[in-house]
């Protein structure tokens, strides 16, 4: 019986060890708050396999606590006012606008019958080349805003001539040769006008008008606007004496809006440098009655200009473009570039005058008929300028057609 008691116990003994063993073991995962075993943290592995994106999760991070703040009264940097510099850059006045009007002498781009086909006549020379006469000079010319030339020659297609001892006409469409050469208007008011009676005096306006050529004819006028917004008109007289007509028409053109106005004059003595008492009191007479420019041509050489009561007188620019003769005594002539001014307050004035001394031809004797300018400060250059300020001291030409 005792030794049973002592087996018994021994088991009671056996049983309780085996008690503590699994409550040590396992009840602390059972168990809420007990501690886990202490073991290495487990690493994900992020390499990705060739050919695949590697997608990591970031841990989710919690903002900071932070202590709360007084709303701000400051305005942010969106709610801030652009602060403007006062500009220093003031609102500039128009200044005054200028314009270049460009005076040309006699243009007279036909032939004499006999020498419409023949070599080295101006035809012959032109051929198609429309813009063969003025190539040497174009510069000059293209840019401006109003060049005007004498057409002194019909453009006609052929009939009965008058039978003066000289009559020129071209074909009609040698009006590209004003047309294609930026000339803008031509005075039609000379002794040539009727080289082919009324017919080709008809055919020659006619031409003009279809190529929008604008002209004055003797004892005319007209009144045109450049392109550059300058309107200017222009009185045509040729050999007349009529103050009377003349001074009204001049009026009227002024009344008509005419911001400038030009006399067309073919007039005076051919071969002579000096300008005659009629042209001078007739040149006169335009300016005091409000002309601004007197344009003056038919001596077929050049004669002085004159500042007269605030206008200008060109009493004659000679030749130019001058298909009338193969073999001229005087070859000088000029290109005349007027300034005109218009100020601020729309009144218009004459400002600086241009003169480029030019030779009718490009040869040194024979005609060629394509006007190029002289060599700045060469003899012949300044024979042009003693010429236009009148203190050249040459003999005049000796014209005689009855040789």
């Amino acid at each position: 019986m005792k030794a049973l008691k002592i087996i018994l116990a021994i088991l009671l003994l056996i049983l309780a060890g085996e008690l503590v063993y699994i409550g040590v073991t396992f009840l602390p995962g059972l168990i809420p708050g007990a501690s886990e075993p202490s073991e290495p943290p487990q690493t994900l592995q992020t390499t990705a396999p060739t050919g695949t994106t590697a997608v990591t999760e970031e841990p989710t991070t919690l903002p900071p606590t932070t202590a709360a703040t007084e709303p701000s009264t400051e305005p942010t940097e969106a709610e801030t006012e652009p602060v403007t510099e006062p500009s220093t850059e003031t609102a500039t006045e128009p200044g005054p606008e200028t314009f270049t009007l460009t005076f040309l002498g006699d243009c007279t781009i036909g032939s004499a019958p006999k020498q419409m086909n023949v070599m080295y006549s101006i035809l012959w020379y032109i051929g198609e080349d429309y813009s063969y006469p003025f190539k040497n000079v174009m510069d000059y010319i293209e840019n401006d805003d109003l060049t005007v030339i004498n057409l002194e020659s019909t453009l006609y297609e052929g009939g009965a001539s008058s039978g003066a001892l000289f009559t020129f006409r071209a074909p009609t469409r040698y009006v590209n040769v004003i047309t294609q050469n930026s000339i803008e208007a031509v005075s039609f008011a000379n002794n040539h006008t009727m080289d082919y009676l009324q017919a080709g005096y008809d055919s020659t306006l006619e031409t003009l008008k279809e190529a929008n050529v604008p002209y004055v004819e003797k004892d005319g006028s007209m009144l045109l606007t450049t392109e550059s917004g300058l309107t200017v008109g222009f009185y045509a007289l040729a050999f007349s004496q009529d103050k009377k007509d003349m001074e009204a028409e001049i009026k009227d053109l002024r009344n008509k809006g005419a911001e400038i106005v030009i006399v067309s004059a073919h007039w005076g003595e051919e071969g002579s440098y000096r300008a005659s008492g009629t042209q001078t009191e007739m040149a006169y007479a335009a300016i005091d009655a409000g002309a601004d420019i007197v344009y003056g041509h038919h001596p077929h050489v050049l004669q002085k200009i004159e500042e007269y009561n605030g206008g200008i007188i060109y009493y004659s620019l000679g030749n130019f473009v001058f298909g009338g003769n193969h073999w001229p005594q005087d070859l000088d002539s000029a290109i005349l570039q007027q300034e005109v001014i218009r100020d601020t307050d729309g009144t218009v004035s004459l400002g600086e005058l241009t003169i480029i001394p030019v030779s009718c031809s490009s040869l040194p004797v024979q005609n060629n008929f394509q006007p190029t300018p002289y060599e700045e400060g060469s003899d012949k250059y300044e024979r042009v300028l003693s010429k236009l300020d009148g203190s050249y001291k040459g003999g005049n030409l000796i014209v005689d057609y009855n040789k």
